[in-house]
């Protein structure tokens, strides 16, 4: 169940490059106790130094990538004589509300396999980073994605969204988002949902949004949608049936498809069949 939830919480997840940059500069990486409000990912080219992060001291070396999440406490070091190059970017990530990486966790440091592919990525997401185009957004946030991907993996840290679910909240919302899979072919209300988690529709709406990402009736709408699209995909039902497994009146069901897919269910069945 925690790997379900894990999954529907990284739908929700927006990453933002806020500054990116190659530097080899003495003192504009020496820093003493900052707490910045945004992450900071680099790879190490070259040079020496070091990285304190909430009090831990960390030897970073030529050829690895670490993740500083922000507002942790972190104290940056290099030597005069063999400063670090390092390739660099600033970034916000959050799923909803929540920010992916916690202030309270450590340094995320891993040796890369492939450093040229590194310098690769690095290289494309700062050249980017001055446009402003659609495309040019879409590139620079697949590069930090693959990034982030490369170091968690290579770090060892793919778990590491366990600590962000290890509240009280994991076992919630695990049980809150399994019983809506489980009853999607009936009506569902915000009073309903809340009551599974013993709060008040006024709490819970905010409570399920800063979690998921989008508020819980969205998010209900969205399931059956995605239900929808795999039975018009992948089985033979009848549309009128297939609205019926998604609590819906056939042409309530065909007004909301069409207005969320932009085009009608059976114009959506013969593309995908």
């Amino acid at each position: 169940m925690n790997g379900n939830l894990t999954g529907r919480m990284l739908q929700n997840l927006n990453v933002t490059v806020t500054h990116a940059q190659l530097s080899s500069r003495y003192p504009g990486w020496n820093r003493t106790n900052e707490t910045p409000s945004f992450n900071r990912l680099y790879y190490i080219d070259s040079g020496e130094g070091k990285v304190i992060i909430n009090g831990v001291t960390h030897y970073p070396k030529p050829g690895q990538l670490m993740i500083m999440p922000a507002g942790s406490t972190q104290t940056t070091e290099t030597s005069p004589d063999h400063p670090y190059a390092r390739y660099y970017c600033h970034f916000d990530a959050q799923i909803g509300e929540w920010p992916l990486f916690h202030s309270a966790n450590k340094l995320y440091i891993s040796d890369v396999a492939d450093p040229d592919a590194v310098r690769a990525l690095f290289t494309e997401l700062i050249a980017l980073f001055q446009d402003t185009g659609f495309l040019a957004t879409l590139r620079i946030q697949a590069s930090l994605l693959t990034l982030l991907a490369l170091c968690l993996e290579s770090g060892g840290y793919s778990n590491f969204m366990d600590d962000l679910l290890h509240t009280s909240d994991q076992g919630k919302l695990a049980h809150l988002l399994s019983h809506i899979d489980q009853q999607l072919m009936r009506p569902l209300t915000v009073e309903e949902l809340a009551e599974m988690v013993h709060l008040h529709p006024n709490y819970f709406i905010p409570y399920f949004k800063k979690f998921i990402g989008v508020p819980p009736m969205q998010y209900v709408q969205l399931k059956r949608m995605d239900l929808a699209k795999r039975q018009l995909s992948y089985t033979d039902f009848s549309i009128s049936t297939i609205a019926e497994q998604v609590g819906m009146e056939l042409a309530h069901f065909s007004k909301v498809f069409k207005k969320t897919t932009g085009v009608s269910p059976s114009a959506y069945r013969s593309s995908t069949k």
